[in-house]
């Protein structure tokens, strides 16, 4: 496949930053024009209008407030007014961008999510420390290193149980079953963020999800999918890319690349040379032909529509579940001066059809309204989600021909 773009980087919605795909520019950025140097016009009664509002603010506001202060806030207005998508990010937040898109952090292995006002363990990541402590899906988290944790600072949580390698975290949790409150002395280390989960269906069928792509997703996947052939090939495989709201836009084309023999995955187009590619496939389907359902709902955005509009446009995938979200644009990141960085919509996507799917999205080819979320999916045993089942009885139907499959969508 072309490479002929930058690196492409996540900002994953929820603790990941929110949803979108984004282009990573190395190097220093270069800077907009000072305004000194605006001519007079219209950008200069912009200008104007500017310097008399922070002449106003600065000399009559009820509190002080810096220039800096509002060098910040014109920045991060200006910015924020263009799109839902860009953003001005202060060192924290590209530093966490970064961490999300890599795959892999320095931690304790936790992934959590606010429950009724209560910061609940969803899964400890396989091998983590909190994994081989015996921290447990479901149990409570009451305390780090002595704090107490509440609900509605979920990234903040989620940061005190980073750091350096080899420092300590004290966890205090509260397990159904247990009189007292456990606590835990977690030693951190490199944790690798699992993008992608497997499960073999009966039948010689398989399941695969992914949940975002990061840079890291491809091997993930590929693993993945080696260890569901392993005893053979398969009859048909369910892609499940509901709730994924994107990332990396090389690791989503990849993923889609899996399954294509040639042809276009994904064309972008924008003001500038490098906002302008085209994304093609390589030799070689890893299912042999076998038939493939690509699960769906409207939190599948992004990354994840390019992977789903691709392999219906060629023909090579069948779409069940919900209408997407509808998100096709790409995100240039700048890096700024002083660790901050510069996230912008610079490039608008289409399928290999030419479509958009900008505020659109993708249809399904079967509707399964009200079928399980994938963040619910994610949690559950894959044998009881209904559209999984659905997608699985699909498959069996193509088994039998494509007229009996086309008659059970009905």
């Amino acid at each position: 496949m072309s490479r002929g773009v930058h690196t492409l980087v996540v900002a994953v919605a929820g603790a990941l930053l929110g949803a979108g795909l984004m282009l990573l520019r190395g190097g220093s950025a270069e800077r907009a024009p000072t305004a000194a140097s605006v001519q007079p016009g219209a950008g200069g009664a912009a200008r104007s209008l500017l310097e008399e509002v922070e002449e106003r603010v600065r000399s009559e506001y009820v509190e002080p407030v810096t220039k800096e202060q509002l060098d910040l806030a014109a920045v991060d207005g200006m910015v924020a007014s263009l799109d839902p998508h860009s953003a001005f990010l202060d060192p924290a937040e590209y530093e966490a961008m970064r961490v999300s898109t890599a795959g892999h952090y320095s931690g304790v292995g936790l992934e959590v999510a606010e429950r009724d006002g209560r910061i609940a363990v969803v899964t400890p990541i396989d091998g983590s420390p909190a994994a081989r402590a015996g921290v447990r899906s479901g149990d409570i988290l009451l305390e780090i290193d002595g704090r107490t944790v509440a609900g509605g600072a979920l990234d903040e949580i989620i940061d005190r149980m980073r750091g350096f390698v080899g420092s300590t975290v004290r966890l205090t949790v509260e397990r159904s079953g247990e009189p007292e409150p456990l606590q835990f002395a977690l030693e951190r280390s490199e944790v690798h963020v699992r993008t992608v989960r497997a499960e073999p269906l009966p039948g010689r069928y398989g399941y695969l999800r992914v949940t975002h792509f990061t840079d890291a997703t491809p091997r993930d996947f590929d693993r993945a999918l080696a260890d569901l052939q392993s005893t053979g090939p398969l009859r048909g495989l369910v892609l499940d890319l509901r709730g994924n709201p994107g990332g990396v836009l090389e690791s989503s084309v990849s993923v889609a690349d899996e399954f294509l023999d040639s042809g276009i995955i994904v064309r972008a187009e924008g003001r500038t040379a490098e906002s302008r590619f085209e994304l093609r496939a390589t030799a070689g389907d890893a299912l042999r032909s076998a038939p493939l359902v690509v699960l769906i709902d409207r939190g599948s955005a992004s990354g994840a529509e390019i992977v789903a509009g691709a392999l219906r446009d060629h023909g090579r995938a069948t779409l069940m579940g919900e209408r997407t979200f509808g998100k096709g644009s790409v995100q240039t990141v700048m890096p700024l001066a002083n660790g901050q960085a510069l996230k912008l919509t610079t490039s608008r996507y289409f399928t290999p059809s030419g479509a958009s799917i900008h505020d659109r999205g993708l249809e399904p080819d079967v509707s399964l309204a009200g079928a399980m979320g994938g963040e619910v999916a994610a949690a559950a045993v894959v044998g009881a989600d209904p559209a999984v089942q659905a997608a699985l009885q699909y498959l069996r139907d193509r088994g039998l021909g494509t007229q009996v499959a086309l008659a059970g969508d009905h």
